[in-house]
Formats: C-alpha cells, sequence, structure tokens
C-alpha cells in the first residue's frame, strides 16, 4: 500500500501551485493553522519553482508583477520574506517607522545613521517656549501636540514659533542628548 501523499507535496508534483500561495491564501493576513515546519518546507521548495511559477507566486502575494529587473534569488528571497510574515507576523509599526526614517536619512545623503537616536513610544519632549510649555508625546508612526497627530517634530517647532526650526534641535533630541 502506498503511503498517503500530502496534499502541497501532490500539488508540487503535479505543477499546480503550493499551498500559501494560492489564490484564497493570499486574501488572508496570516496563514491559519500551518505549523512552522510546513512553512519552512514553503520556503525550501521555492528554489526547485521554475522562475515563471515564482512570478505567478509572486503576483498571488504581493498583488503585482516582481519589480523589472529583480533576479530570481530575490524573487524567492522576497516570496520567503512573505510566507514568514504572513506566518509569524510582520515588523512593527515602530520598526516601520524607523525604517522611514533612515531610508529619508539616506536619500538626503546622510554620511551615517544613528541607532541610538530613536525616540521610543510613549515618550514625551518638552519645550518652554516664550512663557508657554509644550508637550508632545513621541507615538509608533508620528508625534501628537496639541490634540492632533504629525509625521514630523519639524513641522510641530514651526507651528509652536512661527518659524522654520529643525524639530529634534528645538526639542533637544540632538546627537549630545541622546548620548546621555
Amino acid at each position: 500500500m502506498k503511503p498517503a501523499i500530502h496534499d502541497a507535496s501532490a500539488r508540487q508534483h503535479s505543477g499546480e501551485p503550493f499551498s500559501g500561495l494560492g489564490p484564497n491564501d493570499a486574501r488572508r493576513d496570516r496563514l491559519r493553522n500551518q505549523d512552522l515546519a510546513e512553512v519552512d518546507g514553503e520556503i525550501a521548495r521555492l528554489v526547485d519553482r521554475s522562475t515563471q511559477e515564482l512570478r505567478r507566486a509572486w503576483r498571488t502575494l504581493y498583488h503585482t508583477g516582481p519589480p523589472l529587473g529583480l533576479s530570481r534569488d530575490l524573487i524567492i528571497r522576497g516570496l520567503a520574506d512573505k510566507l514568514q510574515q504572513r506566518a509569524h507576523g510582520g515588523p512593527s509599526r515602530a520598526l516601520q517607522r524607523r525604517l522611514r526614517i533612515l531610508t529619508g536619512e539616506f536619500e538626503k545623503g546622510a554620511g551615517s545613521f544613528d541607532a541610538g537616536g530613536v525616540l521610543k513610544t510613549g515618550a514625551s519632549l518638552v519645550r518652554r517656549w516664550r512663557g508657554h510649555t509644550h508637550t508632545v508625546l513621541v507615538g509608533e508612526d508620528g508625534f501628537e501636540y496639541d490634540g492632533q497627530r504629525y509625521r514630523s517634530l519639524t513641522v510641530i517647532a514651526e507651528r509652536i514659533t512661527g518659524a522654520h526650526w529643525s524639530g529634534p534641535r528645538f526639542f533637544g533630541v540632538n546627537k549630545r542628548a541622546r548620548a546621555s
């Protein structure tokens, strides 16, 4: 008697899409009832797929085709990352915010990145300006001041002073203050 063939394995050998990349699975934010070994197995099987199958899988998971010029290796890595995110959850909002900040610094040509410059979510920044105390609450995806949300400390500093200021400098969040 032949042993039972696992459903994903049977689909793989028949040329059908393997589990986790089917049209119904793409609608879910996370894979359900799928153990870690199965996710690891799917990732390991990515290298055995044809480039055309990898591109179809990319379209299913990302709802768009892979970027032009993306190598086969990077397509596999992108699919593996997406499968892991669906199984384990993606990056936190705080990490996404920090990555956006670093990307902005990189695009502006910053020579180095200060890893210690991350403000903790929930921290309060207090600045006394012309007899008034101004308090800013650091959130996961920006800042809150005077009941409104802002993406930038600089915008808040401009609102307070009426002139262009560096927000981090205005609130004393510079390299010297961060090191202490």
